[in-house]
């Protein structure tokens, strides 16, 4: 009998490196995975690693996972690389980095960027997008870099996402996905491809078309695995890499949202809510719709910047006992926190959160600060807890219905993604706030999933992504809203919440102006 091909897809995130071993029905046969450092922060505000150190982490899951499954290397046909978005690496003309990788949790910024001609300024002025340019300008990692570290731009020969570096490791061809152009870059998101050359972003950015990787679709060929990465990873040289994209459009593909009446609902570091669409469609007016994991396909997509790292400040400032108690029973402190939530009503008796912990462009503002409301004696840490799950979920309520007026497609069913949603307690309040059932994938490794899913169509062993997608996702459980507390919630939500960042908003400006906080470039 003739064994089954595998797929190995690799994922690089914020928090782990994993590689992974998918048959073409979408199971996951075999897993490895690191835990790894995400940044070291020499200042405040700084977030940069090693990138030898992501490469290292990656070989080292590779090299445990055919530790642990000798028998199953010789059934890959292909790999294919997801990574976090937005995080960037400077190599030289020997394609060597320059400088430890700059992490898309970094915050500095610049004041000093290139002007814009004035034939191309006037436009933005007149469409309102003054401060939306502005700051695209001071947070380009391109722009601070050139001007804090002038000698070592200049020796920048490429100018690479983490995904461009790792598949450059991978082949040794400096080639990128398109779905993975995610950051700070002169791309055009509605043609899949670099802006052209009489593109404002051009004048606006420090970088060079040459310094930037050549870039192919989502399911294309970037190359073969090189020897130096054969050995390296364990990973057989001139096995085909497949282009994938970044973690979220792998996520949101993995999940099986691939029309816009499905919404994909990311509770991760980011918490995301994103619908796939064929048209281009912005989340918010001037705010593209980033490449999906699928060629020619889009994914609208609303964003809570800090999202379920929100959880792990939890842990951190008011959740020690569990954290020693997890310590000691061997598993994640998150698992005990499920109680805190069986410990407190729907609603949390009035406590409401606004998880915006760290400003935005438009929506919420620059002056954005999060906000926590109707405390009373009894309140306790069971119900801040409560708080701040709920208060994610109103902040992608509020994404979800606002992409449904612009995809003009209502949302019927969730497909929810991310450490949050292993929690049934979790999944059961998003369902009630929502309004709608939540619906967890078979497997937790959505991201790995959508690379696998490029990586089948690539390698012919479903014909379409349609097919694909059908056959390799599928639902885990589902959770059906309640009523009795979905009422509850729809009450808070359009009473308490949807009016709170406008009330607050004048303070949160008062505040910065007093404090200089968020700074000003």
């Amino acid at each position: 009998m003739t064994e089954t091909p595998l797929l190995l897809a690799l994922d690089q995130g914020t928090q782990s490196a994993r590689a992974m071993l998918f048959d073409a029905q979408g199971e996951l046969v075999a897993k490895s995975q690191r835990h790894i450092e995400p940044y070291v922060s020499a200042q405040p505000g700084w977030a940069e690693q090693d990138a030898n150190y992501f490469w290292e982490e990656l070989g080292q899951a590779c090299q445990a996972l055919w530790s642990a499954h000798p028998d199953l290397k010789s059934r890959v046909v292909a790999v294919s690389l997801t990574t976090q978005r937005a995080s960037v690496v400077c190599l030289d003309r020997t394609r060597r980095p320059l400088r430890p990788a700059v992490i898309w949790l970094d915050q500095r910024r610049t004041a000093d960027y290139p002007d814009l001609p004035w034939w191309m300024a006037a436009p933005v002025n007149l469409l309102g997008q003054k401060e939306t340019l502005r700051q695209f300008r001071s947070k380009a990692e391109c722009n601070w870099l050139a001007v804090d570290e002038p000698e070592m731009w200049a020796k920048t020969r490429h100018f690479l996402l983490l995904s461009g570096y790792l598949n450059y490791r991978l082949t040794g061809e400096v080639k990128d996905c398109t779905a993975s152009q995610v950051g700070y870059l002169p791309y055009d998101y509605k043609r899949h491809q670099w802006a052209a050359a009489h593109d404002f972003k051009w004048k606006a950015l420090q970088v060079t078309r040459e310094q930037l990787p050549e870039l192919v679709s989502p399911g294309e060929i970037l190359g073969e695995v090189t020897a130096a990465a054969s050995r390296h990873t364990g990973i057989p040289k001139g096995l085909p890499v497949v282009a994938s994209g970044a973690d979220k459009a792998c996520e949101v593909l993995g999940a099986g949202a691939f029309s816009p009446e499905v919404g994909n609902l990311s509770y991760g570091t980011t918490a995301t809510f994103n619908t796939c669409n064929a048209r281009f469609v912005e989340p918010i007016p001037f705010v593209p719709a980033y490449g999906a994991a699928v060629p020619g396909r889009y994914n609208s997509e609303i964003i809570v910047q800090r999202g379920y790292w929100m959880v792990n400040w939890f842990k951190r400032e008011f959740a020690q006992p569990e954290v020693a108690q997890a310590d000691a029973l061997g598993v994640a402190p998150e698992t005990l926190f499920d109680a805190f939530l069986d410990e407190s009503p729907p609603g949390a008796m009035g406590l409401m959160l606004q998880p915006f912990w760290n400003p935005g462009v438009r929506i919420p503002g620059p002056e954005a600060k999060g906000a926590i409301i109707g405390f009373g004696d009894v309140h306790t840490r069971a119900h801040l807890y409560r708080a701040i799950i709920e208060g994610i979920a109103y902040a992608l309520r509020e994404g979800k219905e606002r992409l449904e007026k612009r995809n003009k497609v209502p949302v019927t069913t969730l497909k929810v993604s991310g450490g949050g949603s292993q929690s049934d307690a979790i999944m059961q309040i998003t369902a009630d706030i929502f309004g709608l059932p939540a619906e967890r994938p078979h497997t937790t490794e959505t991201s790995g999933l959508g690379a696998a899913i490029n990586a089948a169509v690539a390698m012919k062993l479903h014909p379409d992504y349609a097919t694909a997608v059908a056959a390799m996702t599928r639902t885990g459980d589902r959770f059906e809203p309640r009523a009795e507390y979905a009422g509850i919630y729809d009450a808070l939500y359009g009473q308490v919440y949807r009016r709170l960042y406008d009330r607050l908003s004048p303070l949160y400006r008062s505040i910065r102006q007093i404090t200089g906080y968020p700074r000003r470039f």
